[in-house]
């Protein structure tokens, strides 16, 4: 956790040295200000959704960006007995 707790600090220490707001940055990334604070405080896990984008975003935390789609693809490649590419069939 402390290393989280770093990592957050030295984005906000940036945010400062660079003069860039918070509010802003999240404007124009898109995402929703009152979180993006929530995961500068480390008042928030950034599991999924919008959090996990901004802690990404951010460089808090590494990460795959996948669409629904590709997701539930990999997880049924994934399955036991499902064929190694897609198109194959097992004789």
């Amino acid at each position: 956790m402390n290393a989280q707790l770093h990592e957050t600090d030295s984005a906000r220490a940036l945010f400062a040295d660079t003069g860039i707001s918070v509010a802003e940055w999240a404007r124009v990334q898109g995402f929703s200000t009152g979180l993006v604070y929530q995961v500068l405080e480390g008042r928030r896990k950034c599991l999924r959704g919008q959090s996990h984008q901004i802690a990404m975003a951010l460089g808090l935390k590494e990460g795959k960006k996948m669409d629904i789609q590709e997701l539930t693809q990999r997880l049924q490649a994934a399955r036991p007995g499902a064929p190694a590419q897609e198109g194959q069939q097992h004789t």
